[in-house]
């Protein structure tokens, strides 16, 4: 009690001294900068970007610390040096090309102790650096430094230069200049994190437009694609029912097939699985099909054809391969001649129901060894009986529980077939892998060929 009486008559006895007016003038200063230092914190929230804010709360400070010239300088935290990321005055652009070395000048010696510091003769403080002086021409006479901490770490500081009127800075000016670096870190750790979305929301349009591309390109790759494949399936008139399908698990695939007429009683066709997907499976398959198709002639057999095609695919090392099954029916007797390389065995269904795995002798994939060599084998299709080619996407094809459809699975299917086309069977076989999967995403590509002798 005794100690708000003497603190009232000390008031009392100032307001005695100085004056209702001198007393007028202290709180309406004081009011003054409680009002920059609300105006401060309100500008805080109009901008995200840090030099803006930085801009806005030096100019708001500077009205009431009124100086000559005004710096912010930020820590790199890599090199520990000092940095302008603000000068206001007339050097300002000369100056912000300027780094101080750690601890070098008051503002170094600010940012490591972290302490406040006033200079108002700066020729008498051996801490006083004149690396600035001396390439801007500016005459330094009083300064008043003070540190931006965030969380106990100093991330620059705050510098004003010779108060106007030639007069020296206060302790008073010194509350001030800290009360206004308090905002300022808050300002830069916004301003960081705004940073930070502002990257990250660039990096995902890129991303984005990049994918969008990657997809367009990838439809574009898709089409050309299936451009290779036949279109229309032959007409009933033929003396067989050939039927394909490829169902890719992306949107470009690996599997490939092919069939064409070569002569009026033979059918080529064949199938394949390229080991890579994506644009380069969807490349390797296109030249594969333009150079089967090229070098295909009524004089020349499976075996030699892949032995010839494989030289070209093995010639330039690819880093790709491709399984593959091909043959030449002949329409007039039934007799088919095929050849292999690496691939799933094939089945023949008879017109009865017997099932039949095709045993050809085994070859490597195209393009895996240049010398490799391609053997025939031989089998007849009577009235009725059916060949089924088909890529492991099929008999690979996995469930929930990671079981996988299996070679079993589809010699029992095919024992359900007998009167179906070849169509129907397609339709139905991929029905019962589906089915199986239960669900379960496609992981490879899929094709499958079925021919019918009528």
């Amino acid at each position: 009690m005794n100690g708000q009486w003497i603190d009232l008559s000390i008031g009392l006895a100032v307001g005695g001294i100085l004056g209702l007016g001198a007393m007028g003038l202290i709180l309406r200063g004081r009011a003054r900068r409680s009002k920059v230092l609300f105006d401060i914190s309100m500008q805080l929230n109009s901008t995200l970007k840090r030099r803006e804010q930085m801009e806005l709360i030096m100019n708001t400070a500077k009205r009431v610390l009124p100086v000559e010239a005004a710096s912010v300088l930020l820590v790199d935290p890599v090199t520990d040096e000092l940095f302008f990321e603000l000068a206001q005055g007339d050097k300002g652009e000369e100056v912000r090309e300027i780094r101080l070395k750690a601890g070098e000048g008051i503002a170094g010696y600010v940012a490591q102790s972290g302490q406040s510091v006033i200079v108002n003769d700066t020729k008498g403080d051996p801490r006083w650096s004149n690396r600035v002086a001396e390439r801007t021409g500016f005459v330094t006479r009083n300064l008043l430094t003070v540190p931006i901490t965030n969380r106990d770490r100093v991330e620059g500081v705050l510098q004003v230069i010779n108060k106007n009127g030639s007069r020296p800075f206060t302790k008073r000016d010194r509350v001030l200049l800290e009360h206004v670096a308090q905002p300022m870190a808050v300002a830069l750790e916004n301003a960081r994190l705004y940073e930070q979305v502002e990257q990250s929301l660039e990096a995902l349009k890129t991303t984005t437009a990049i994918k969008e591309r990657l997809e367009s390109e990838l439809q574009i790759a898709g089409t050309i694609q299936m451009s290779f494949l036949p279109r229309t399936m032959p007409s009933s008139q033929e003396p067989y029912d050939v039927c394909a399908l490829l169902k890719s698990a992306k949107e470009v695939g690996g599997d490939f097939y092919n069939f064409f007429k070569i002569d009026d009683d033979h059918l080529f066709f064949a199938l394949g699985d390229v080991s890579d997907k994506g644009i380069p499976a969807a490349l390797f398959m296109a030249v594969t099909l333009t150079l089967l198709k090229g070098k295909m002639n009524p004089g020349l057999s499976p075996g030699e054809l892949l032995t010839m095609v494989n030289g070209e695919l093995a010639r330039d090392n690819p880093l790709v391969f491709a399984t593959i099954v091909c043959g030449v029916f002949t329409c007039s007797t039934g007799e088919v001649v095929m050849s292999e390389g690496g691939h799933c065995t094939p089945y023949v269904v008879r017109a009865g129901g017997n099932i039949e795995a095709v045993k050809l002798k085994k070859s490597l994939p195209l393009a895996a060894m240049e010398d490799a060599v391609y053997h025939d084998g031989y089998l007849t299709l009577e009235h009725g009986d059916r060949l089924l080619l088909y890529t492991d996407g099929i008999t690979e094809a996995e469930n929930a529980a990671q079981e996988q459809y299996s070679p079993a699975r589809l010699h029992q299917f095919l024992e359900m077939t007998p009167g179906m086309s070849s169509a129907e069977i397609i339709d139905a076989l991929l029905m019962h892998v589906f089915m199986f999967a239960d669900g379960a995403p496609q992981s490879d590509d899929i094709a499958v060929l079925t021919l019918l002798r009528r």
